[in-house]
């Protein structure tokens, strides 16, 4: 029989008995929706993850000052104790190789004044590794002056905090005030959007680290020197554990902490952080496609039983289709053919309802969804797959039947 003898013929089979055939192939929609769905939320998560580690930077350690004791010998949390300095922050510079970028940063909230409009954000104080280590870029105007890091009061303004003062407005050259210290915007930072956690990266207000020490710390009571964390760039991703290790040795040294002591800092390595979020989002990922998998060979098993219940009602058809001269081969091919028609129909309406509703999910859920051709590409292979593997076995059965026998059977 010809190639499109052997379509026609089972595309009649099939419609001869077409409720059956909707519900057989149900198992193989469902299966394929869920395999797109699932992978594509998987894959939502890890692009979001993604964006989390190029809003934070990957090669990049954050050192934090020790936890203080409030009333009652209740401890803080980390960076509560000013025990870093910029002199830590120099000696890591000087003595750890690896090291491209380090900047000492102080923090703090404020309200924000322009004209009638005022805003409350949060400020940094930062030396100008600041911005390569965060991957901030300036889209207006310009970054500071080294003679600004000598206390000059000039800000850059994030775009969330410029959009709330100035609206339609030019922000850079403008004065705006901060408690009641007037500063001068003399930059924008190009935005960042929502971060890896839902803040928005965007509210943010930057200053020279001096300039916040002197004008907006007030009577803080800091040490001389002293920051509130310290920020580094390492060159290679390969080498933060090591750099790690020696910041570590380093500055139990320099703060004279003896063995056995708990340390007075703490150092945070944002490539584990991330790389533990990323193995778990992975293994959600493979449950997920797991999950969806099972469904699909739940509807491959209903596709082999389904055909094994037809061959048994057609054993009649067979067994004159092999006495007009049809062969074990020519069987063979009608009834797996049937098989892939089904699983092909039921793909095909499966991928349909898997990208609708990954991009229902993706408007209307929680989760994020990304789509993706490769994952289509991948379900249409699965149902093939399902139709040829399911579909075999009651093909070869059909086609081992004796003519004879097929031929007395009522």
């Amino acid at each position: 029989m010809r190639f499109a003898e052997v379509v026609r013929t089972a595309t009649f089979s099939l419609r001869g008995n077409w409720l059956r055939s909707a519900l057989t192939s149900l198992g193989v929609i469902i299966g394929i929706a869920a395999v797109i769905v699932m992978v594509s939320v998987g894959q939502g998560t890890q692009a979001e993850i993604d964006k989390l580690v190029s809003g934070l930077g990957s090669n990049r350690l954050d050192i934090f000052g020790g936890s203080s004791r409030g009333f009652g010998g209740v401890r803080m949390g980390a960076g509560s104790s000013n025990t870093l300095n910029l002199d830590d922050a120099e000696a890591i510079r000087d003595e750890i190789p690896g090291i491209q970028y380090i900047s000492g940063s102080l923090r703090g909230g404020t309200q924000i004044v322009y004209a009638e409009n005022n805003w409350s954000s949060q400020w940094q104080g930062v030396q100008p590794d600041w911005f390569a280590i965060n991957g901030w870029e300036i889209a207006s105007g310009e970054g500071f002056e080294p003679s600004d890091h000598n206390g000059g009061k000039v800000v850059i303004l994030g775009e969330t905090v410029r959009r709330e003062l100035f609206g339609d407005e030019e922000a850079i050259g403008q004065t705006v005030r901060m408690g009641r210290v007037p500063f001068t915007v003399v930059g924008v930072l190009k935005s960042k959007g929502q971060g890896g956690f839902g803040q928005d990266q965007d509210d943010i207000v930057v200053v020279p680290l001096e300039t916040a020490r002197r004008r907006l710390m007030g009577a803080m009571g800091l040490p001389p020197g002293a920051v509130t964390g310290i920020a580094v760039g390492v060159a290679n991703a390969e080498d933060l554990a090591y750099v790690q290790g020696e910041i570590e040795a380093l500055l139990r040294q320099r703060h004279r902490i003896q063995p056995g002591e708990e340390d007075d800092f703490s150092v945070r390595n944002i490539a584990e952080v991330v790389a533990t979020r990323t193995q778990a989002t992975r293994l959600m990922s493979l449950l997920l496609g797991a999950v969806a998998s099972i469904s699909l060979i739940v509807g491959g098993i209903g596709i082999m039983n389904i055909m094994l219940v037809s061959v048994t009602e057609r054993i009649r058809e067979i067994g004159l289709r092999m006495a007009v001269g049809a062969g074990p081969r020519d069987i063979r091919r009608q009834f797996l053919a049937e098989a892939m028609l089904i699983s092909l129909i039921g793909g095909a309406l499966g991928i349909v309802i898997g990208v609708l509703g990954a991009l229902a999910v993706e408007k209307f859920g929680s989760l994020p969804a990304r789509l993706d051709a490769q994952v289509i590409l991948l379900a249409a292979g699965f149902s093939i797959a399902t139709g040829l593997f399911f579909g075999y076995y009651p093909a070869r059965k059909a086609s081992r039947l004796d003519p004879i026998e097929a031929l007395r059977s009522q």
